[in-house]
């Protein structure tokens, strides 16, 4: 079966996004940098811009076309800088706006466009306008930019709904006046009102802000979380966050965000340079998901149902399936991803373990070599796993605090990358690092890995050359090929890509030539073997 992924979405067949050189990011390969946690270059123990700015010559060298930097602006750090007090503003932790224009500007010297996060369901509740609201009491203007309610029960003690936060417990908290307000995550980090005309007009300039200083464009946190259904209902069940992805709900995927996302794709293209938004959203299915990246808004969505897909050929194959057919129907490129700072790293996933990382670098292979942009979280091309021993009393996730919310180890995947060196912090910085990294990462620093052709980093290295050098790669068409029982095996003009999801090794007939693999394969007559939990790249 053919994808055709190159279909124009215009009248005009000159007009085919496929084949206008300057739409970067329908095949991207885009590097997630968690700011706190990539490189320290003022000894404070936390990452900071100057250290990014640091190791840009790295990330070039590993062959991505664009960085994106988790938020940076000034906030308490109640949740990793996702609890913005000031958008406009550096926070000193990490610099100052000094150190974001030259980090954006030393990037595109070396060919990397620069992509900045964007928090626009909630703010800090040290933000002004929360800390304005609260002084101004109920009834009060300030307090319409927000979902402030009075409580339910004879003496308002009780949530005016029955909604749960994202990190545990009510998403209602009660002020002393008795009036409560929303946060679908941390208290601190209270739900905005996009009801109100002065939360869009503030967010456009926010957007002009950061545009006009430089960056490529914006992912946008919980973008399907902006607007909320009308009378806030409730949902009548408890364990809510189970049901995040899997259904709508009145607070997440409501249709009324498609109108946000669809103004601010009109002010992206009134800059030049192919400037993007990225939509972190968890939708009930493919096709709701590619609602957001329809012609008139954004331009990629994060596949989380293709994250978190396990090591299973039958199962890899439907959803790669869903996801090519749903962002075809509207003209967008699939956006591929394995990892990022809010879930388990995929070598731990995968089985952990010699095991987990055979997995992890042979779901890289295939990744890469899916139609569309693929997006890398800081330390997968390292082949680190999930940090699971750490003390409780280091952790700083605010899921973990909280009783019925997530896991709380988040913090597990955010631990500071080693670079160099035999023992911690293995280059990360002068002093010691906010959260404690593993003594056996000595092996799995950049600098151990550099230059070794067996290592996980120049697996990452050369398989992103390859696909900038060979033509059938990125956007564009694949077709299924027969293959054996736990084998994933399609074509793309001039390639063709085998993956043995499986434990044991199987016999295929020889698709072409070999260019990069996973496993050594063992050729027989015109046939290959292929070990299990392996991929292998095939030049035609």
């Amino acid at each position: 079966m053919t994808q055709d992924l190159a279909r124009s979405v215009r009248d005009d067949p000159a007009e085919d996004p496929a084949e206008d050189p300057t739409r970067w990011w329908r095949s991207a390969v885009i590097y997630q940098v968690y700011v706190r946690s990539f490189a320290d270059s003022d000894g404070d123990g936390v990452g900071d811009l100057r250290g990014v700015t640091s190791r840009l010559p790295y990330l070039a060298e590993l062959g991505v076309d664009a960085v994106w930097l988790t938020p940076f602006y000034a906030s308490p750090q109640a949740d990793g800088g996702y609890d913005v007090a000031d958008y406009r503003a550096v926070d000193p932790l990490f610099g100052d706006l000094s150190d974001a224009d030259d980090l954006v500007r030393q990037a595109h010297a070396r060919g990397l466009r620069v992509i900045v996060d964007v928090v626009p369901n909630h703010t800090s509740d040290r933000h002004a306008w929360f800390v304005e609201a609260v002084a101004a009491g109920p009834g009060s203007p300030a307090r319409e930019r927000y979902h402030f309610r009075p409580g339910r029960g004879t003496g308002g003690e009780l949530p005016p709904n029955d909604w749960e936060s994202v990190f545990g417990g009510p998403a209602w908290t009660r002020l002393d006046d008795g009036e409560w307000y929303l946060h679908l995550f941390d208290p601190r980090q209270p739900d905005l009102n996009w009801e109100n005309p002065e939360v869009a007009a503030e967010f456009e300039s926010i957007l002009r802000f950061w545009l006009e200083l430089g960056v490529d464009g914006f992912r946008i946190d919980v973008a399907h979380g902006m607007v909320k259904a009308a009378g806030l209902p409730d949902i009548g069940r408890r364990e809510q966050v189970k049901l995040i992805g899997a259904q709508t709900l009145p607070f997440f995927d409501q249709d009324g965000v498609h109108e946000i996302h669809r103004s601010w794709r009109r002010l992206l293209d009134r800059y030049p340079g192919e400037r993007i938004a990225v939509a972190e959203a968890w939708a009930p299915n493919q096709q709701r998901l590619a609602r957001y990246v329809r012609p008139d808004e954004l331009h990629q969505a994060f596949n989380f149902h293709y994250l978190n897909t396990p090591w299973s050929a039958p199962e890899l194959r439907a959803v790669i399936d869903e996801s090519v057919a749903a962002t075809r129907e509207v003209g967008a490129p699939s956006t591929w991803v394995l990892s990022n700072h809010d879930v388990q790293r995929h070598v731990t996933r995968f089985g952990g373990g010699k095991r987990g990382l055979r997995r992890a670098r042979a779901a890289a292979l295939l990744m890469l070599a899916l139609p569309g942009s693929a997006y890398v979280y800081q330390g997968e091309e390292l082949g680190l796993p999930e940090v699971l021993d750490l003390p409780d009393e280091v952790r700083q996730d605010p899921s973990f605090f909280r009783d019925n919310g997530q896991d709380g180890l988040r913090d597990g995947c955010r631990v500071p990358l080693p670079w160099s060196g035999t023992q911690p912090p293995f280059g990360f910085g002068p002093g010691t690092s906010w959260l404690p990294q593993p003594a056996d990462w000595r092996d799995l620093t950049a600098e151990a890995q550099g230059g070794d052709p067996r290592s996980t980093l120049e697996l990452y290295r050369s398989a992103l050359r390859l696909r900038r050098e060979l033509p059938g790669l990125g956007d564009g068409e694949m077709t299924w090929l027969d293959a054996p029982e736990g084998v994933l095996a399609f074509t793309r003009p001039g390639f063709v890509l085998t993956a043995n999801t499986g434990e044991r090794e199987v016999e295929l007939p020889v698709p072409g030539r070999p260019v990069l693999g996973t496993a050594a394969v063992e050729f027989t007559g015109g046939r290959v073997r292929l070990p299990g939990d392996c991929c292998v790249w095939w030049v035609v």
